[in-house]
């Protein structure tokens, strides 16, 4: 008779260059080494499975004219799917939103990703679709933009509108009755590009998303 085997508790990643893994410094995607969300796996084990869902440029809800098909909201309707059954959702999405052509305040960025709460907690009536524990997260403030290849896509109101952002996340996370982390309490934007990470301190948050994702897991 074979033995049943427990299935790992399903973690997904989803979210922006930030969770795919942009290397400010030469345009490429950080290696499994590098990328926070590859040392999440590391730092969580065995008895986990981190999928990465990961776009560049995609927004919460908005469509973006320019480049398009970035609305985040119309995206995890399919990787709700992929991933079924989810135990964990992992959402760090809004840097994108506050590029100047979309004009969006940190309240109201909020309440687009109350949107993606409000429709990650419902069941789906697909078979194993039942609803994830969610952990929103906010991505840290945009660096000075002087001299970075972004200048010209965000302005000084986005930097000031990126670091009011946190606040206005926590208070939608409990009001959808999600669990937050604040990516920028242990890693920063980059100086070479005002907007993604850096290598060494990628470490960093994997060790503080993981210390979240556990509680959740208990």
């Amino acid at each position: 008779m074979s033995k049943t085997t427990k299935n790992p508790i399903s973690v997904v990643c989803f979210g922006d260059s930030l969770t795919w893994g942009f290397n400010p410094v030469d345009k490429s995607r950080y290696g499994h080494d590098i990328r926070w969300t590859r040392l999440l796996q590391k730092e969580l084990g065995d008895g986990f499975y981190v999928a990465e869902e990961g776009v560049n440029g995609r927004t919460t809800v908005f469509e973006d004219p320019v480049k398009g098909d970035k609305n985040g909201l119309a995206h995890l309707a399919t990787v709700r799917k992929t991933h079924m059954p989810i135990d964990i959702l992992i959402i760090m999405l809004g840097t994108n939103d506050l590029q100047a052509r979309f004009c969006m305040n940190a309240e109201t960025i909020a309440i687009a990703m109350g949107r993606l709460l409000d429709f990650a907690r419902r069941p789906t009536d697909d078979v194993e679709g039942r609803a994830p524990k969610v952990l929103l997260m906010s991505p840290p403030p945009l660096a000075p933009l002087a001299g970075t290849p972004f200048v010209a896509q965000f302005s000084e109101q986005s930097v000031t509108e990126s670091h009011r952002l946190a606040a206005c996340y926590r208070e939608k996370a409990a009001e959808y009755g999600a669990a937050f982390f604040d990516a920028g309490t242990v890693i920063s934007a980059s100086p070479v590009d005002a907007v993604h990470f850096d290598a060494e301190p990628q470490a960093d948050l994997a060790r503080a998303v993981a210390a979240e994702v556990r509680k959740l897991a208990n």
